[in-house]
């Protein structure tokens, strides 16, 4: 019986490494999301239903359910990539910007995890739950990056308290904790750390530096590709592990090991230089 998945933000970056790789393994992909271009152009490839879904607008998630509840009954997997970045300084932070990242990135797993919850429990020896974290979701928080940091401990949080929930009813629910790979959600975080710069008063420079250093650490970062292995390991396994921290960044990684007076010193110094 071919195995079905539905992705958010299944059209770019990580998510479609992870919808390219399942559908060529034999699954069948409801690729969710709100780029109607870049649906359109998976349409055309085998075992990949395009499904368009805005996830900060529940009657748009009830009605992505409503399409895929009328192909299939039951669902193997719900994977959540749908998220954004935005960057700033938190004292100066417009709050229409916080809510939007919030409401997508936290809200919108909640959402899609709730709506879809039915087919995942009808699910081959019930299906799975994937919550797309970040190394950030573990890391202390860097500066200029509240937003997504609160969104994603937030994933963290919701996570724990869900795979408790469910495992009366024998759901896994695993969280994926990516560090940085080549996407065009991290790429342009160096536009949001530009314009940040451009209307702050506080950290004008700051953010600049900021800007630049995440533009070398993007240098580095990993394949799309070796995430989607992960994510299909973890999907295919009996027992799946909670947590698969994936290539977090060894520099920030240390910091963890750190005093957090020590950490908080040496940011102080990059800011302050």
């Amino acid at each position: 019986m071919t195995q079905t998945a539905f992705i958010t933000g299944g059209t770019g970056g990580l998510g479609l490494a992870l919808t390219q790789l399942l559908a060529t393994s034999g699954w069948h992909v409801f690729a969710g999301d709100c780029d109607q271009a870049a649906l359109t152009t998976l349409a055309t490839q085998d075992n990949i239903t395009p499904v368009f879904i805005d996830v900060s607008n529940t009657e748009s998630v009830t009605a992505a359910f409503q399409t895929v509840k009328s192909q299939t009954n039951t669902l193997d997997a719900v994977v959540n990539f749908a998220g954004i970045i935005r960057v700033g300084g938190m004292i100066e932070m417009q709050e229409d910007i916080l809510r939007q990242v919030l409401d997508i990135n936290l809200m919108g797993t909640f959402r899609v995890n709730k709506a879809f919850f039915p087919l995942i429990k009808q699910g081959q020896h019930c299906g799975r739950i994937i919550n797309i974290s970040s190394e950030t979701g573990w890391h202390t928080a860097s500066p200029f990056n509240g937003p997504y940091a609160m969104s994603k401990y937030g994933i963290e949080a919701y996570s724990d308290t869900l795979r408790r929930e469910l495992n009366i009813y024998n759901v896994p629910v695993i969280c994926i904790q990516p560090g940085p790979f080549k996407t065009n959600l991290v790429s342009n975080v160096v536009n949001n750390f530009n314009q940040a710069s451009h209307e702050s008063s506080l950290y004008k420079k700051q953010l600049e530096k900021f800007g630049r250093m995440t533009f070398e650490a993007n240098q580095k970062a990993g394949q799309p590709d070796n995430l989607a292995k992960v994510i299909h390991k973890a999907l295919t396994v009996k027992k799946p592990k909670h947590r698969y921290s994936v290539e977090a960044d060894k520099g920030r990684s240390i910091l963890e090991w750190l005093p957090m007076s020590w950490a908080d010193a040496i940011f102080k110094k990059i800011m302050s230089a």
